[in-house]
């Protein structure tokens, strides 16, 4: 279903925990008081955590309702069943609230959640009527197994399940703490040590309590019945709405563009929810009948989640650091395994300095094209962590996007400034060192590549292409290569060179790349999902084919970098023939730099043993 792509796409990122107990959430109130805001995920909370919180309230309501059996309790029972006598209507009651029961939830909120009143006539009964017999255990115990058999049948709370809300997670969470309090409370202190452990276990979940409920101030969901007149035949004309989250999906069509559409509609929902709203308009396919839908979601929550997900911060940048470090040790390390025999090391400082220059160079200029793009977009961006290999040094930077992206343009022209102004200068460098040298292959300070280089690594042959290969089929070196030492190419010229490969293999189509954000800005999230897959599956064909590279960054691009990129807020206006020209381009440019060629990598079978020609 299209809906449930929204929802991962939205609300699931980068950079999901894994933890489905409700100890994670209480972690994460703990950072409420340090920043006056809720630290909660705003992805959709998970479902053994609504089990964990319900299945508490329930049971609790259970053994009060089977310990109020004195006769004035009795007689209170009509009063008391309705905040008290069952929990599945909490349940339903929490449930109709995230899907848009908004008035029922407006009198919810207007009396005790959980019917604490009843609860604590319940509690005090149950302080003096001392312990059940054996048979009053084993019927409470048949009680609770029932009550969850009833639970897990009601379809409310199932409904509930599949479309979680803040704000019904912070009242459960209450209910939780409330209970907890209330046990403390009638517990008695015969031991003085107990008691102290109880009393510092009562204050905190007094604080814990006190933080919820100035959270319960800060997400609120919005009245989607309030919501419904903002829309009109002026900006988007909504003919069904749905409960999604603290939010809701708006299903209609535009009547104006997208630009002139949303400021004027934020506007009025703002002023109809006495909130900030930040809107989304997508495509919604069901069925092969594609719809346009317009999102609203209360502002806190976003920028909530952003602040989650967010990498500038002190151990953000010091990570940073850390890589470009890493990084350029590595090129340090690797091009001393591109210098002739018996080099000195102030001939590996004259071979090796132009070889830094030239990957500095496609960093520092693909860095400045991206950031200046991203800012054109007012689009926040993460520190730049370069990755490094023992092969060729530097296999690229990668980025987050901090802030929402404001249409497919940006989501397409970010990473395309980033790959094009790479490929530019490692073009430039390439063509400088010809052009000074009279050849790829020359220069005082050459370097010489060995074809071990290129041994497995397919990834590679374009190098070796353009350089030439060591020897010929039958073994004989080339006029081109030194004998014993390898292919000499000029520094400027091989760094051009490897930041044209690495550059090509951060646009194929996978994941968080490059590639896989164009993509994503050209066909759609369903598409681009398929293409990272497909990606995937033919880098792991060439890890089995024996090519370490393929390995490595097809780990990487899976793992690391996988997933779907934060949709943008406009999703429905289309990018233009001149940008899919250009992701034309680029993909070619791609194809034919990393495709296997017969450079001497491999023999004629792919899966077969590979092979170079004329090994040292």
């Amino acid at each position: 279903m299209a809906s449930s792509s929204l929802v991962t796409s939205l609300l699931c990122s980068s950079s999901s925990s894994n933890t489905a107990t409700s100890r994670n959430s209480r972690r994460s109130f703990r950072l409420f008081s340090k920043n006056q805001y809720c630290k909660l995920p705003l992805r959709p909370l998970r479902r053994s955590s609504h089990l964990l919180l319900v299945r508490c309230s329930l049971q609790q309501q259970q053994e009060e309702k089977a310990t109020s059996v004195a006769p004035a309790e009795q007689k209170a029972a009509p009063a008391e069943s309705h905040h008290v006598g069952g929990g599945q209507d909490d349940v339903a009651t929490a449930s109709h609230h995230a899907f848009g029961g908004e008035n029922d939830v407006s009198r919810e909120s207007h009396r005790p959640v959980g019917g604490e009143d009843g609860v604590a006539e319940a509690s005090s009964h149950h302080a003096g009527s001392g312990e059940e017999g054996d048979g009053g255990g084993v019927k409470k115990s048949k009680e609770e197994q029932q009550q969850e058999v009833d639970w897990k049948s009601d379809e409310e709370f199932k409904r509930f399940m599949g479309n979680p809300s803040i704000e019904a997670a912070i009242k459960l969470e209450k209910k939780r703490a409330d209970r907890k309090l209330r046990e403390l409370d009638r517990e008695p202190d015969a031991n003085p040590l107990v008691g102290l452990l109880r009393g510092l276990a009562r204050d905190q979940l007094a604080r814990e309590k006190e933080r919820l409920e100035l959270a319960e101030k800060t997400f609120k969901a919005l009245d989607l019945n309030k919501l419904k007149s903002c829309f009109g035949y002026d900006t988007f004309f909504a003919v069904d709405v749905r409960r999604f989250g603290d939010g809701g999906i708006f299903i209609g069509n535009l009547r104006k563009p997208v630009e002139e559409v949303r400021p004027k509609l934020e506007k009025k929902i703002t002023e109809a929810a006495g909130t900030d709203v930040t809107l989304w308009f997508m495509e919604e396919k069901n069925d092969d009948i594609t719809k346009q839908v317009c999102m609203v979601q209360p502002k806190a929550e976003i920028d909530l989640q952003l602040e989650i997900t967010k990498l500038s911060t002190p151990w953000g940048y010091l990570s940073a650091v850390a890589l470009a470090v890493t990084t350029f040790g590595t090129i340090a390390i690797i091009s001393g395994f591109f210098l002739k025999p018996g080099a000195t090391f102030d001939e590996y400082v004259s071979d090796v300095l132009p070889l830094f220059a030239g990957f500095l160079s496609i960093l520092g200029v693909s860095e400045i094209a991206t950031r200046l793009t991203a800012a054109k977009y007012g689009v926040k961006l993460s520190p730049s962590f370069l990755v490094p290999s023992n092969w060729t040094g530097c296999l690229g930077v990668m980025n987050n996007y901090e802030s929402l992206l404001p249409n497919k343009k940006a989501l397409f022209d970010i990473p395309v400034a980033r790959t094009a102004s790479a490929y530019l200068t490692s073009v430039v460098l390439a063509v400088s060192a010809f052009v000074s040298d009279g050849s790829l292959n020359g220069g005082e300070n050459a370097l010489f590549v060995r074809p071990e280089f290129f041994y497995n690594n397919p990834l590679l042959s374009f190098v070796q292409v353009v350089i030439g290969p060591y020897a010929d089929e039958l073994g004989n070196v080339l006029p081109n290569a030194v004998e014993g030492v390898g292919v000499p190419v000029d520094p400027l010229a091989f760094a051009g060179l490897l930041g044209i490969v690495v550059t090509s293999l951060n646009l194929l189509p996978c994941g968080r790349l490059e590639g896989g954000r164009i993509a994503q800005a050209l066909f759609g999230r369903g598409a681009a999902a398929v293409l990272s897959l497909a990606t995937s599956v033919v880098l792991g064909v060439g890890a089995i084919g024996g090519s370490v590279l393929c390995l490595a960054w097809g780990l990487f691009a899976t793992f690391v970098r996988g997933g779907e990129e934060i949709p943008a807020q406009d999703e429905i206006t289309p990018l233009g023939s001149d940008r899919y020209a250009w992701g034309f381009v680029l993909a070619v440019v791609c194809l034919l730099t990393l495709f296997p060629n017969g450079g001497g990598t491999y023999s004629s079978d792919f899966l077969g043993t590979p092979f170079f020609r004329g090994g040292i």
